[in-house]
């Protein structure tokens, strides 16, 4: 998906909504447990509950990869049945050696018919240039996190800035704001201004919202943009609302609630 189409949908929903899906089986209903695929089923369900108001669905590969084959077989029938107006992140956090990252680049891109990938740019432009190189594909790339080790790498000094924003400065110079994104913590708002005017025009991808103590008004009074320029995560504040048999249709009032306080910011 390029950037024209995710701007078009953005303000088509009037949404900034991602939908984490970080599920976990030994979170969803147990009513579920009998499907032959339930984390599928759970997937299928929440999806079409919060696709008229999301924009985006990220999937923590983490929650699959644990599972073994099932887990990628899950992964996949869930990336598939996403509407393909829709964007999806592989929430995979790859970045190596160039040669290994143009292997991660075409499992998620290829293999798998992801939009992005969320990248580690510690090892530098070799590792992060081969997310790159695909039309329509995005890096979404680790730049100021919101979890309490952050401060150990993150917010030190680097010469006359702090590590984060040396990061982000220097990452905006091998792509362009059309297949580079960056993970952006929601939890500060001193520190959402601080990115947005040192990358005006980038896509931020916002988790940290909900259960992390983050809310959308600091996120959009501080970091929107002209097309946007952000997409706000919530994982489990959405799929996780219930338990019960009724956790679709919660997780429907839950999003809907999550998109009616972003429709104020679209004039």
């Amino acid at each position: 998906m390029n950037r024209l189409q995710l701007v078009e949908n953005i303000f088509k929903k009037k949404s900034l909504l991602c939908v984490g899906l970080d599920t976990d089986l030994g979170k969803i209903p147990r009513h579920l447990l009998s499907e032959e695929d339930p984390v599928f089923a759970f997937n299928k369900a929440i999806i079409d509950a919060t696709k008229d108001y999301a924009v985006g669905y990220k999937i923590n590969t983490a929650f699959y990869e644990a599972q073994g084959i099932k887990g990628w077989v899950s992964m996949e029938k869930t990336v598939n049945y996403i509407p393909k107006d829709i964007f999806t992140i592989a929430d995979a956090k790859r970045g190596d050696i160039g040669n290994t990252s143009e292997q991660y680049a075409r499992t998620f891109f290829q293999t798998y018919p992801f939009d992005s990938i969320t990248v580690a740019p510690y090892m530098g432009e070799d590792s992060v240039k081969p997310f790159l190189q695909f039309e329509g594909k995005w890096a979404i790339v680790l730049g100021l996190t919101s979890n309490a080790g952050s401060a150990d790498f993150q917010l030190q000094q680097c010469g006359n800035e702090l590590l984060y924003q040396r990061v982000l400065r220097t990452v905006a110079t091998w792509g362009t704001p059309e297949n580079i994104m960056f993970v952006i913590g929601a939890t500060r708002k001193e520190q959402l201004q601080e990115v947005r005017a040192l990358l005006p025009e980038h896509f931020f991808l916002v988790p940290g919202v909900g259960a992390q103590g983050g809310d959308v008004d600091t996120v959009c009074r501080n970091a929107m943009n002209k097309d946007g320029g952000v997409l706000i995560n919530v994982s489990r504040g959405i799929i996780y609302a219930s338990s019960g048999d009724d956790f679709a249709e919660r997780a429907n009032e839950e999003a809907g609630k999550y998109q009616k306080g972003m429709e104020q910011y679209f004039h």
